[in-house]
């Protein structure tokens, strides 16, 4: 079987292309190319798999040639477009690129997967932002989409084309609603790794104070290396549909933080603030999945609850702030501020 996935080196495509590596997979994916090296969460891959099972090339959703000559020359089995500018807050300061990756890139890949092989499955990966957090209750497969941003507006395009493309050429296209799904590898502008690198920070004492948005916003956490699960169950499913993958349970950020600096023994009052300077401009205030159908008919569950994913990624930032603080304390630190403070 081949797969291949775009996005590859971001959170979701790295987990997923180590899931599909260990059931046998050979593994296509692209990087975007950049002034600087990007790949850090697949370098334990390439080091092991690379020209192997694990095969990866520079290409831009909005190059649709690009994404045309791949996939004519690697014919994979199964296409996961996990590619995006995947920042809510980041979206209102660069709406049309945002836009456009989202809206172009699904819309190049099916078309690409329509003139090459009708055979391909294509998993197009959905946000519980396209909701909008307006209603306080379980959301499904059915319930209304009311985005609140340039980026949820754009996923709703890309899950309707989804959906048209699969009714109107009788293609094998699923959208996959992922609710919130963190891990050590989520990227350090989302909150809550914002959180879980500072109570590493602070433990080791190298940061003082953390300044956050909206602390009383609500989110369906789940952990990203559990949820790629989902995606991959979605393609294997008889007939393709449509699918929310969530945890069935919601916190607050405020929740988030209690629970990172409980971890080290700490009151997160004591070392938070809240500015309006980073809410977004329209708030998305609650959100909570109802995985119910990828339940019964997926076979799928999460894994991992909330106080062990806190607990996960607050484990992996203390020992990342251990070895900061090695650096520093080699190269910039005075003696006097060094006695002061004990790296735990």
């Amino acid at each position: 079987m081949k797969a291949f996935i775009t996005g590859i080196n971001g959170q979701d495509g790295s987990y997923l292309a180590e899931y599909l590596i260990n059931k046998n997979y050979e593994v296509h994916g692209t990087i975007r190319r950049s002034s600087s090296i990007n790949t850090e969460k697949i370098d334990h891959l390439i080091s092991e798999h690379q020209g192997k099972e694990l095969f990866l090339y520079y290409s831009d959703l909005l190059d649709s040639s690009s994404l045309t000559n791949l996939i004519s020359k690697i014919n994979p089995n199964e296409v996961y477009n996990l590619a995006a500018q995947s920042h809510v807050a980041v979206s209102f300061q660069n709406p049309l690129f945002t836009t456009e990756t989202s809206t172009v890139g699904p819309l190049s890949l099916l078309e690409s997967i329509r003139n090459v092989n009708k055979e391909i499955k294509f998993y197009q990966a959905s946000s519980s932002e396209m909701y909008g957090g307006s209603l306080r209750e379980p959301l499904d497969e059915d319930s209304k989409f009311e985005p609140k941003s340039p980026y949820a507006a754009a996923k709703v395009f890309a899950f309707d084309i989804t959906k048209i493309y699969r009714e109107s050429y009788n293609m094998f296209t699923s959208n996959g609603i992922l609710f919130n799904h963190e891990s050590p590898r989520r990227g350090e502008t989302f909150v809550t790794r914002k959180i879980s690198k500072a109570v590493g920070r602070i433990h080791v004492g190298i940061q003082e104070k953390l300044t956050l948005g909206n602390l009383d916003s609500y989110r369906d956490w789940g952990f990203a290396g559990d949820y790629v699960k989902g995606m991959w169950k979605m393609l294997q499913y008889p007939q393709p549909e449509d699918w929310v993958i969530a945890t069935g349970e919601t916190y607050s950020s405020k929740d988030f933080t209690k629970e990172a600096f409980g971890l080290i023994g700490l009151n997160h009052e004591e070392y938070i603030t809240s500015s309006e300077k980073y809410f977004r401009p329209n708030e998305v205030d609650y959100l909570l999945g109802n995985p119910k159908k990828a339940l019964d008919n997926l076979g799928w569950k999460p894994e991992t609850d909330f106080k062990e994913l806190v607990k996960m990624m607050v484990n992996h930032d203390i020992n990342e702030a251990k070895k900061e603080y090695t650096l520093l304390k080699e190269k910039l630190i005075s003696p006097t501020w060094e006695s002061s403070v004990d790296p735990g």
